[in-house]
This record gives structure tokens, C-alpha cells and sequence, in this order.
């Protein structure tokens, strides 16, 4: 195995490596935002009760968390391929290289599946939250507006984190699936490099430490952030 080390090493492997993790951060980290903002907003509205736009965020959330993900990057990348390819020559980027497109339709993708799963997340926190909280603040005369901003969502925050944390989790794996269109992510690239040097050992050792390390950082920014916002409901 030490020999095979050397031989990923000398062959310029680690560096491409390197290059796949930080894509598969990049998408990650892309996708659990454009996630997490469609699911605040499908989340609030569902916890509303906004009729017809409850059932529509219904109908997506059930899709999306009944399907298999893979199936679902299959359809978004030869459903959109077509049309990001519109957008990016509409915007004066018609010679987007392959890698571009990949990484887009991977993002948007990455980001339904994600924004389905932090939907339910936010919608659970909203309905945790205690009804006499917001009637109170009604009957003190507070505007909706600022029970909103200074009630309802510092709690939907603090209860929200845990599970924005799964979806997070969730999310980052889900990388690993969007090498399917090509994307040179983390698991493309050992893959390639596991393939070209016959060492499929190592790389997906190495893979699943990479894996490891990102999963136990994020976790550690996760449980700040939820001592820091406990910390400051209690104030």
C-alpha cells in the first residue's frame, strides 16, 4: 500500500484529489444555501397554510423525498440541459465549457433535493413553536411584521439547526451522486484515479477520510451555532 501511495503521490493524483474536494464543497455549500432559502420560504408558506401554494409545495416535497435522488439528477440534467444552455448563451457565455454545465445542473439539482428535505425542517420548527408565544404578542398589539422578526424566527432558528444539520449531511453525500454528469467532484476523481492506476483501495480510503474530515468540521460549526443561538434566547 506504501507503494501506492507513492505512485498517487508522483502521479499528480493527490492534487486532483484536492481539486474534487473543493468542488464537492462548492456544490455542497451552493446547494444547502439555495436549499435552505427555497426551504424557508415553502416552509413558512406550508406552516401558513397559503392555499393553492400549500398544495403545490405538497406535491414537490412528496415527489422529491419519494423518488431516489439519483433519479432525480438523471431527469434535472436532461431536462435542463437544453435550457441552461439558453441562459448561458443569453448572458454572453455561449462557449461555457462542459465542466460549466455539470457544475450548474449539479448545484440546481443538489439544491431541489436539498430545499425539499430543509422545507419540512422549517416547517417542523415553525409548528414547535409555542402557540401562546405569538398570541400574546397579538394582544400586546405587536405588528405581524415584527412578531415575525423578533418571536417567531429566532425560535424557528434554534429549532431548525439540528435538522438543517442532517439535511447538511445529507446534502454533502449527495455530491457524490452528481458525478453521474460528469462533474470531476470527490468521488469522480477517485473514481478516475482508482481506474487509471488500478488502485481502488486507496482512493476511496482517501475518499471516505476526505468525507470523514468534512462531515466532522461541519458538525463542529453546526453545534456553535446552536449553543450561540441558545445562548442568546435566553437573554
Amino acid at each position: 500500500m506504501q507503494a501506492g501511495f507513492i505512485q498517487i503521490w508522483r502521479d499528480g493524483w493527490i492534487l486532483a484529489m484536492m481539486y474534487g474536494t473543493i468542488v464537492t464543497i462548492a456544490v455542497g455549500a451552493l446547494s444547502i444555501t439555495f436549499g435552505a432559502i427555497i426551504g424557508t420560504a415553502c416552509g413558512v408558506l406550508k406552516w401558513a397554510r397559503v392555499f393553492p401554494l400549500t398544495l403545490v409545495i405538497d406535491v414537490y416535497t412528496s415527489l422529491v423525498r419519494g423518488v431516489p435522488e439519483l433519479l432525480i439528477i438523471y431527469l434535472l440534467f436532461f431536462s435542463s440541459v437544453e435550457f441552461v444552455t439558453q441562459v448561458a448563451t443569453a448572458f454572453g457565455y455561449a462557449g461555457l465549457a462542459d465542466s460549466g454545465y455539470a457544475f450548474i445542473i449539479a448545484v440546481i439539482a443538489v439544491s431541489t433535493i436539498s430545499g425539499a428535505y430543509s422545507t419540512e425542517v422549517v416547517r417542523g420548527a415553525l409548528a414547535s413553536i409555542p402557540a401562546g408565544h405569538i398570541e400574546a404578542a397579538r394582544a400586546l398589539g405587536i405588528s405581524g411584521g415584527r412578531i415575525f422578526r423578533k418571536i417567531i424566527l429566532p425560535q424557528m432558528l434554534r429549532i431548525a439547526i439540528p435538522g438543517m444539520n442532517n439535511v447538511w449531511q445529507t446534502t454533502i453525500k449527495d455530491t457524490a451522486l452528481v458525478s453521474v454528469v460528469g462533474l470531476q467532484e470527490l468521488m469522480r476523481a477517485a473514481f478516475v484515479g482508482s481506474g487509471s492506476t488500478r488502485q481502488p483501495l486507496i482512493f476511496f480510503l482517501l475518499a471516505a477520510v476526505v468525507y470523514l474530515i468534512i462531515t466532522l468540521v461541519s458538525q463542529t460549526g453546526f453545534d456553535i451555532a446552536e449553543r450561540a443561538l441558545r445562548l442568546r434566547s435566553r437573554k
